[in-house]
């Protein structure tokens, strides 16, 4: 049975100025490369020329640059780039099995055989719709679809987590370390009369100093009787560790005695080399190419290769952190696997300080940086080692560093261990996929 026979593709355009400007928007760039899920979503008044309609539950393909197998099943109604194909299923067809079926290599291998143009190739409608769908039938179909859809709930809720991990991690960064709020509630206590060290504490249980006094030491009573007492014991010491002034320093107001540091000597930003010039040598040891692209989807699925004879500091491990200073400006975690370091990216370490501590420093600072790359006038605006001297930041003192870490350091390296079962249940979920069809295994 051919593709184009089960499924409607659905040409139906609108002008998004006819549309609600809050009408939902999924553009190429939306669509995460390799990663069968959607990153983000724009609105229809962020564009304005003719569009694509789908509704919740069809099948968009991205037939611009196949290659790149940008695929999803739409999770709500809206409008699309017309570089998306928009496909519905008819009966008889299990919509699961569709998508995976149209998300597999072998189908997006097939589609870009035949796509037209050099630099920016389209697949084509009238190809695709005559491939054959595995002969399979439909209650097999939605036992298929639903192994692979439950394999896919769990890594879309790995990201969910990993969201709230880093968006804790940054908070208590944040806090700590930029805003200085432990510091300047002990400021605002000794103000008002109030005991500087409980107000400290208040803040690092999450307490907000905007309400009576008399409310911030009832609600502090309350969060400590719940403690034990070695965490009781742990918060009091924490707060004893911010002093209770600030200094005018050249960054600004900072924590009394602690030191001013740039980006360059909290960490060192290494960076990668022209990976051509290693090319892989038949029957030895090889490894993939980390590029950007790679980078910004999470694994080497696709990537060049090269000889893994290559200086040691230039491979990359599970767990490095690895950023882009050129084009798309990134900072991650490295989950992908054993690779290569390409140029225009860093490895950043560091022999003084944890990862946790130059990590989101470094993120603290990417605004600014991808400020600057965008300022440029040249094709990939990228940032130089100037800048990295430019960028400061506010150190304390090695014990608060290691109160520090206790309680961020455990934040990355879970998100870490999520983003490799991520990666795996990726590589099983497409590898099952032929091998479930053919009967090799057992649904």
């Amino acid at each position: 049975m051919k593709l184009g026979e089960h499924t409607y593709l659905s040409k139906s355009k609108v002008d998004p100025e006819e549309l609600d400007s809050d009408t939902k928007y999924i553009g190429l760039e939306h669509i995460g490369e390799n990663t069968l899920s959607l990153n983000g979503f724009g609105h229809a008044s962020d564009v304005n020329s003719s569009k694509a309609v789908f509704e919740k539950g069809d099948i968009l393909f991205g037939k611009l640059r196949p290659y790149f197998r940008k695929v999803i099943i739409a999770p709500f109604d809206g409008i699309c780039s017309t570089d998306i194909w928009v496909v519905k299923p008819k009966n008889g067809i299990d919509r699961n099995f569709l998508f995976y079926w149209m998300a597999s290599q072998d189908f997006v291998d097939e589609v870009t055989r035949s796509s037209e143009g050099t630099r920016m190739p389209r697949a084509k409608w009238e190809v695709a719709s005559k491939i054959e769908i595995p002969d399979v039938d439909t209650e097999k179909q939605k036992e298929i679809g639903q192994i692979l859809f439950t394999l896919d709930q769990k890594i879309h809720l790995n990201q969910e987590t990993n969201e709230t991990l880093e968006a804790m991690a940054q908070a208590i960064f944040k806090s700590w370390f930029v805003d200085f709020d432990p510091v300047r509630a002990k400021i605002e206590a000794n103000t008002a009369d109030r005991d500087p060290n409980r107000a400290s504490m208040a803040v690092i249980a999450g307490i907000s100093l905007e309400q009576d006094w008399d409310e911030i030491e009832a609600t502090l009573d309350q969060k400590l009787s719940n403690m034990t007492e070695k965490q009781r014991q742990q918060l009091n010491r924490t707060a004893g560790l911010f002093p209770d002034e600030l200094e005018e320093r050249e960054i600004g107001e900072v924590p009394k005695g602690w030191e001013i540091k740039s980006l360059d000597k909290i960490a060192n930003y290494l960076n990668g080399r022209a990976m051509q010039k290693y090319p892989p040598e038949d029957g030895k040891p090889t490894l993939p190419v980390l590029k950007i692209a790679q980078l910004r989807k999470g694994d080497t699925e696709g990537a060049d290769i090269a000889s893994a004879d290559i200086p040691e500091r230039f491979k990359i491990r599970n767990g490095d952190m690895i950023f882009s200073w050129s084009g798309s400006l990134l900072i991650r975690l490295w989950a992908g696997g054993d690779s290569a370091l390409n140029q225009h990216l860093f490895k950043v370490t560091s022999e003084e300080y944890d990862q946790w501590f130059y990590y989101h420093w470094t993120k603290h600072h990417l605004d600014n940086f991808i400020r600057i790359a965008e300022s440029k006038a040249v094709t990939m605006g990228h940032i130089k080692r100037s800048h990295l001297k430019e960028a400061k930041c506010a150190i304390p003192d090695k014990e608060l560093l290691e109160i520090g870490g206790q309680h961020i350091e455990p934040l990355l390296q879970q998100s870490v261990k999520l983003n490799l079962e991520s990666n795996q249940l990726g590589e099983l979920r497409d590898t099952l996929l032929p091998k479930l069809i053919s009967g090799e295994v057992g649904v």
